[in-house]
C-alpha cells in the first residue's frame, strides 16, 4: 500500500525536485529518487534505516518495494531483538523516546503510517511550495512523520541540512520562495540567539519537548516568525498543533486537536487519544494503554473549549509530604526569570534523615541560587520551591531534542 502510493506519487511529479542535499549539493526529482530505490538491495526481513542523509530515503523505498519491516534506528542505537514473529499486517516499527523509563517497540499498519502523515499535512497545511528542512532525526517518530511521510505519500520535498547550525538555515531559505521548518526548542534558541531565523519561513514547527513560552514570543518579536507548538507521541502520532498566527500567552497551551484525532480524559486526568493513525500494540509485550485505535497516555490535561492545557505527567509528579506538584510548573515558572535560560526540574529523595522527596532543580543560569529562590517564592507556595539546585554550563538533549527526567533523577541519586 505503502510503495503503490509513493509510485503514483513519484511518477506524477517525475520532473519535479524532491530532494537537495546542502552537505554536498545533490538533487533528486522524484523521478530520480524512484530510481534511487529501485536499484538499493536490503537483506533480512527487519530493515534498520538510519543516518542523516538522502541513503535512508533509498533503504526505506528498498525494504517497502521488497516488503519488509521497517525499524528506523538514530546513531548509536541498539539494534532490537525480534525474538517473536511479528503480525503480517505489521510494516513498521518505532522505539520509544524513553524520557520518564525504558524504551518500549510499537508496531504500526501501513494504514496506520498513512493516516498519521495525512493528519499532519491536513492540519499544518504543508505544501508541495513550501519544501521541509531536514535537520531533526528522521529515525524519530517526529522526524519520520514530518519530513519522511509527506516527501514518499504527499509530494512534500526535502532540503537536507546536514546539521542544525545557523548558516544551514540560512542556505537552506535560499534554496526556495518558501521554507517549512520542524525543529525543537533547543534548535529554535541557538538560531534565535544567532539572529539566523529567515523571514521566509512560512511554516515554524517545534516538538519533541515543551517549548519555553518566553522564547516563542521573543522569536515572533525579532523575527517575524511564529513556532507553532505540536504535540506528539511514538504511540500515536500527531495530538495536538497550535495553528494560531501569534505566539501563545499560556505556557501550558499545546493547542487544538489533530485533524480526524479525538481526545478525552480518563478518571486519573491523563490524555486518552483515539483515531486511526495509533499503533497496533506494543511489542513484543502488549498493554492495555495501546490498541484498537486508543493509546492512553500519562500526560495530565484540561481539555477547555477544546485546547489541550498540559498539566506534567502522572510518573513525573512530585510528592512532599502528602501533597504533589508536577515539576512542569516549576519549571514555567523558573523560565521566567530574564537569566534562567534552560531548567529541569524532578523529585529526589533528600539526603536528611526524614528521606523525604524534595524537588531538585537543574538550571543554566548566572544568577545565584539564592537570588532564584526568592523570585519562585514569589510566585509559588514555599513547599514548591526546590530544596536542592544544581548548576550547569547547558541540558544537553539527545538527537530527538528531549531531557530525561529518569536520567538526571539517577545521576543526581548517584552524587
Amino acid at each position: 500500500m505503502l510503495y503503490e502510493r509513493w509510485k503514483k506519487i513519484s511518477a506524477d511529479r517525475r520532473n519535479e525536485w524532491a530532494v537537495r542535499d546542502l552537505g554536498d549539493g545533490r538533487a533528486w526529482t522524484f523521478g530520480d529518487l524512484f530510481q534511487a530505490g529501485e536499484r538499493e538491495n536490503v537483506d533480512g526481513q527487519v530493515i534498520f534505516p538510519g543516518g542523516h542523509s538522502p541513503e535512508f530515503l533509498f533503504r526505506l523505498l528498498a525494504a517497502w518495494r521488497a516488503n519488509k519491516i521497517i525499524c528506523p534506528l538514530e546513531a548509536g542505537q541498539k539494534i532490537p531483538e525480534f525474538d517473536h514473529a511479528l503480525p503480517r499486517t505489521i510494516v513498521h516499527v518505532k522505539c520509544t523516546s524513553a524520557t520518564s523509563g525504558d524504551p518500549k517497540l510499537v508496531a504500526f499498519t501501513a494504514e496506520q503510517l498513512a493516516a498519521d502523515a495525512e493528519n499532519i499535512v491536513a492540519t499544518m497545511g504543508l505544501r508541495p511550495d513550501w519544501p521541509n528542512l531536514a535537520v531533526i532525526s528522521l529515525a524519530h517518530s517526529y522526524g519520520f512523520s514530518n519530513l519522511v511521510l509527506p516527501l514518499l505519500l504527499h509530494g512534500i520535498p526535502l532540503i537536507f541540512g546536514p546539521a542544525p547550525l545557523p548558516e544551514i538555515v540560512r542556505r537552506a531559505a535560499t534554496v526556495a520562495d518558501a521554507i517549512t521548518v520542524p525543529a525543537v526548542p533547543a534548535m529554535w534558541r541557538a538560531w534565535h540567539e544567532a539572529g539566523a531565523i529567515p523571514r521566509n519561513i512560512r511554516l515554524a514547527i517545534s516538538a519533541g519537548a515543551p517549548l519555553p513560552l518566553k522564547l516563542e514570543q521573543e522569536i515572533f518579536q525579532s523575527h517575524g516568525v511564529k513556532v507553532h507548538n505540536f504535540l506528539g507521541a511514538s504511540e500515536c502520532g500527531g495530538i495536538a498543533f497550535d495553528a494560531t498566527p501569534i505566539p501563545r500567552t499560556d505556557a501550558a497551551n499545546a493547542g487544538t486537536p489533530m485533524r480526524n484525532v479525538a481526545l478525552s480524559v480518563n478518571n486519573d486526568g491523563c490524555l486518552v487519544v483515539r483515531s486511526r493513525a495509533v499503533g497496533e500494540t506494543y511489542w513484543p509485550e502488549p498493554s492495555p494503554s495501546l490498541g484498537g485505535g486508543m493509546f492512553e497516555t500519562n500526560d495530565l490535561v484540561d481539555l477547555e473549549d477544546d485546547h489541550v492545557d498540559l498539566r506534567g505527567r502522572a510518573g513525573d509528579l512530585i510528592n512532599i509530604a502528602g501533597r504533589k506538584i508536577s515539576p512542569d510548573a516549576i519549571e514555567q515558572v523558573l523560565l521566567e526569570h530574564p537569566s534562567v535560560a534552560a531548567c529541569l526540574v524532578f523529585g529526589a529523595t533528600s539526603r536528611d534523615a526524614a528521606r523525604m522527596e524534595m524537588p531538585v532543580a537543574v538550571v543554566v543560569s548566572n544568577s545565584p541560587e539564592q537570588e532564584l529562590k526568592q523570585f519562585l517564592l514569589a510566585r509559588l507556595p514555599a513547599w514548591q520551591v526546590p530544596r536542592e539546585w544544581v548548576f550547569v554550563d547547558s541540558l544537553a538533549v539527545n538527537a530527538r531534542g528531549k531531557l530525561s527526567r529518569a536520567e538526571w533523577k539517577k545521576r543526581f541519586s548517584a552524587g
